[in-house]
């Protein structure tokens, strides 16, 4: 017994023991690197520093990366280094994510290398900053259009650019939030009973996004939004406001004879029929007189 707690306060010491090894290799680790990138960083070697910035560079370590390239933007202007220094800065951005810096930089080096090969990647990338910036649909949609119009400016100057495709996705991506915004914000006034306000917000958004997956329920809404709109009217705007239900009614119905929604539009079709016949005959009478 005796002889088994020795061993086993023997292991415990051995463990202790490569523990604390570990952690201080580690630790000597971490200082050598981080003496190594004080070197780099109090250098006055040019060279030296741009190799060292472009391994921290190509190893993803932006971090590392940003001050030496920083630094070397000035150092290096107006020589054959400057390109690639002022590259590897605006990607550095981007790779840590810092979008608005990156799409600004980004955008900044196709300006300045205006022939440069790379130019292209970069006015790329600089619409992929913002699209990386657009928010979730029900957001203001600012970075959203920003991004579009970047991709277009893009495709304009490189229409056939092995990256056409992307560009072309997300536009189809961001579209698509616009066109659920729109939709939604259509829709809001509908469901807060604000009838005029959502017919003319329903008939804008299918006007604008003909293709829309949400146009089928937009135009029956049209229809609804219209009669509860005419049902609560004065008198001399009911007339003409049922017989724009009909109207609508028949849109709708010719585009989706199929469609789920079709029989409540029905329903608010014949009732403003019955409406129209009353009003007419309320208007013979009085013309009558």
């Amino acid at each position: 017994m005796r002889h088994s707690l020795i061993f086993a306060a023997e292991v415990m010491n051995i463990n202790r023991f490569f523990n604390v090894l570990v952690i201080l290799i580690s630790f000597a680790w971490v200082l050598s690197g981080c003496s190594e990138y004080n070197k780099v960083l109090k250098s006055t070697d040019i060279n030296y520093k741009f190799t060292k910035a472009k391994e921290y560079y190509e190893g993803e370590y932006f971090y590392k990366s940003l001050p030496i390239l920083e630094e070397l933007i000035g150092l290096t202007r107006g020589t054959q280094l400057a390109e690639e220094v002022y590259f590897m800065y605006a990607k550095s951005h981007f790779g840590v994510k810092d979008y608005y810096l990156a799409n600004y930089y980004l955008k900044t080096f196709t300006k300045t290398f205006t022939n440069s090969p790379k130019a292209e990647e970069c006015l790329f990338l600089a619409a992929e900053c913002s699209y990386q910036l657009s928010p979730t649909y029900s957001l203001d949609q600012t970075d959203t259009r920003n991004a579009l119009d970047e991709y277009q400016i893009f495709l304009d100057k490189y229409p056939s650019s092995h990256l056409k495709d992307s560009a072309n996705h997300q536009m189809e991506r961001l579209n698509m939030k616009l066109e659920r915004k729109a939709y939604e914000n259509a829709y809001q006034f509908a469901k807060t009973l604000k009838y005029k306000a959502a017919t003319s917000a329903l008939k804008d958004f299918v006007k604008d996004y003909p293709g829309s997956v949400y146009r089928e329920e937009a135009m029956y809404l049209i229809v609804k939004c219209q009669y509860m709109l005419a049902d609560g009217s004065i008198e001399e705007k009911k007339l003409e406001r049922m017989r724009a239900v009909a109207e609508n009614y028949r849109t709708f119905a010719a585009a989706f004879p199929e469609s789920k929604f079709l029989s409540d539009a029905e329903s608010y079709f014949r009732k403003s029929e019955k409406q129209l016949e009353k009003l007419s005959s309320t208007a013979s009478e009085q013309s009558k007189k």
